[in-house]
């Protein structure tokens, strides 16, 4: 879910390459040209971790030396800060030609150089100076009392999630790969120990239902901070996060806060920010241009990570899958594929490779995703209503017209009559384009079903005042789709009908991805859809239940074929907490409210349009 990415032992680090003029062959095929192209992040400073992070890898691969691997969670010496010279500590280390420690000796060795992960975050539920255990006005369409008991215990949950970076991250940055954050923060929980891009607009929408305002205002404000150093928000608050970022819902996070207290000094703040965000999606890097085959050229986005090598925070991990490959090139190429994965929040899914078997068949950059493109298109309309709202009718008439061009391009390019749904687009490895344009052919849209090919339904939800993005009719296709697509399953919506193990695939389910599709569906105009939208909703908000009633815990994702049963596989063990899980189950109790005799527990079936 959450992909990762960092500068190991690089001199400088890689950069966001909006001023780069870059060679048409590298448009046409660039899934190794985004590393070595990249010059500098636009406002982006030397990062002064460089050194540490190499420390860090060296640490991660002596204790899966030392420790073996059953258990072994990379991510954790990453986050180690180091509470001593560096230097002392490498010199500690064992070189790699050395017998590894013994399991006690590599635990001293951490116990005196290091402070354990995620110590240089500090608790702060006292300083949530905005949370009441029961705000005024929460809830008020939950009527059945065990729904509003639990409801207010997820509610609580934000007390246990609450952070803020300690003053010694700023003082000492050498010492930490946490970045300084100006404000309080929210993060999902269990490893998950810092700020996730796109985690935080679920946590925002969750905070608005739990009437904490300035705890929303300070999530988007640290992103807009991340923005304005680094030209673009990075995965995480890591500095090895800061050559990818994930989905872009900034944009939308300031909407939401604005639409909750009208505060436009917020909207003026963000502004610049939203800027510079929607010239990194649209740089070159990112961007490609497709000829339609009425001789149209349009212009849409991929995930690109400016990143070849393991990604730090799993770098065995990443390793060994590459210990199938031979070339140090191939190898690279791989390397790249993964960290463009894992901008994309789905890491990893068969959506993204070429063989579902093999993870070394990864294309990522290879792939013009639905969603991407759906977010950036809410970007440029979000940019155009912020710009009217403040004044500036010259950029609100340019993001305007930027939206209605995305709009043509994702319907020209992306949808598909015959499915009635849109498709992610599939580019030649080859390099089959001519003067940095593709042409569009039929049969490189990717006809395997995904929840993202419905992405585009959540766009009904906002801007109800412009032009739909799928009218009541087309929504209403779109939702038959749905139902025949066999990801409606007994407990939500399956991310993918494919089994493969990876996390992104069936049988888990996702919360931002019901959520998503969810209120599209609400919002279509079509009775019948908001019913199946609440269909959806309701055996959510039952699995949660059910999960939380078994293990006190909320989950970051659920196995959708039974209800109640917590979602598995990919490459770290499952995880609780859990910020955007608790987002969405508060955004549908506000939205669809829970009857005083409904029930709540597994026992009870939904009615309506899902199997199961």
């Amino acid at each position: 879910m959450h992909g990762h990415r960092a500068s190991a032992s690089s001199s400088s680090t890689p950069r966001h390459p909006a001023s780069i003029l870059l060679l048409l062959c590298f448009l046409c095929a660039t899934q190794t040209a985004a590393p070595a192209a990249a010059a500098a992040r636009s406002g982006e400073e030397p990062t002064t971790s460089t050194a540490l992070i190499g420390l860090l890898l060296r640490v991660q691969s002596t204790a899966l030396r030392a420790l073996g691997p059953d258990g072994f969670d990379p991510k954790r010496y990453v986050d180690l800060p180091l509470s001593t010279d560096a230097r002392a500590a490498a010199a500690a280390l064992p070189s790699p030609d050395k017998p590894p420690p013994s399991r006690a000796e590599m635990e001293r060795y951490l116990a005196r150089y290091f402070g354990a992960a995620g110590s240089d975050l500090v608790p702060a539920a006292a300083e949530l100076e905005d949370f009441e255990a029961e705000p005024r006005g929460f809830l008020p369409r939950v009527r059945s009392r065990a729904a509003r008991a639990w409801a207010l215990e997820v509610h609580a949950l934000w007390r246990r999630l609450a952070r803020r970076v300690a003053r010694g991250v700023a003082e000492r940055p050498e010492r930490h790969t946490l970045l300084p954050l100006p404000r309080g923060v929210v993060v999902p929980g269990a490893r998950f120990r810092e700020v996730y891009y796109w985690d935080s607009y679920w946590i925002v929408r969750g905070l608005l239902v739990s009437k904490m305002y300035y705890s929303a205002k300070d999530t988007v404000l640290n992103l807009v901070h991340l923005v304005q150093k680094y030209g673009f928000v990075p995965n995480g608050a890591r500095s090895y996060y800061i050559n990818r970022s994930q989905p872009p819902l900034l944009s939308s996070m300031v909407l939401e806060v604005y639409e909750a207290t009208g505060d436009v000094k917020s909207v003026r703040e963000a502004f610049p920010s939203l800027l510079k965000e929607h010239s990194f999606w649209t740089s070159e890097i990112h961007s490609v241009a497709i000829r339609d085959n009425r001789g149209h050229v349009h212009n849409l986005s991929r995930y690109q990570a400016n990143w070849n090598r393991p990604r730090p925070e799993s770098a065995t991990i990443d390793e060994e899958l590459a210990s199938k490959i031979n070339s140090t090139a191939d190898k690279g190429k791989l390397y790249h594929q993964i960290a463009s994965a894992a901008e994309s929040g789905w890491d990893f899914s068969s959506r993204w490779m070429r063989n579902s078997t093999d993870m070394t068949m990864l294309a990522t950059t290879y792939i013009v995703p639905v969603d991407l493109n759906t977010f950036i298109f809410k970007m440029e309309r979000d940019i155009a209503s912020f710009a009217k709202l403040i004044g500036d009718n010259a950029t609100s008439e340019k993001f305007l017209e930027a939206s209605k061009a995305r709009h043509i391009a994702i319907d020209s390019i992306l949808w598909n009559s015959e499915m009635e749904q849109w498709l992610d687009y599939w580019l030649p490895t080859d390099g089959d384009c001519q003067q940095g344009v593709y042409q569009w052919k039929s049969d490189s849209q990717n006809r395997d079903t995904f929840a993202s090919n419905f992405i585009p339904l959540w766009l009904n939800a906002h801007h109800s005042g412009s032009v739909q993005f799928a009218d009541t009719a087309k929504s209403e296709r779109v939702m038959a789709s749905l139902q025949k697509s066999g990801l409606l399953r007994a407990a939500g919506i399956a991310t993918s009908p494919t089994r493969t193990g990876q996390q992104w695939d069936f049988p888990n389910g996702w919360p931002p991805l019901q959520h998503l599709i969810a209120e599209g569906l609400l919002h279509s105009g079509s009775k019948e859809a908001a019913r199946l939208a609440e269909d959806i909703a309701t055996r959510w908000v039952r699995t949660n239940y059910g999960a939380y009633k078994a293990t006190g815990k909320m989950h970051e994702k659920y196995d959708v074929e039974a209800c109640g049963k917590s979602g598995g596989g990919g490459e770290y063990k499952p995880q609780t907490g859990f910020g955007w899980t608790n987002g969405v189950v508060l955004s549908f109790l506000e939205e669809f409210g829970w009857p005083e005799h409904k029930g709540i527990d597994c026992s009870r079936r939904g009615e309506v349009g899902l199997t199961g």
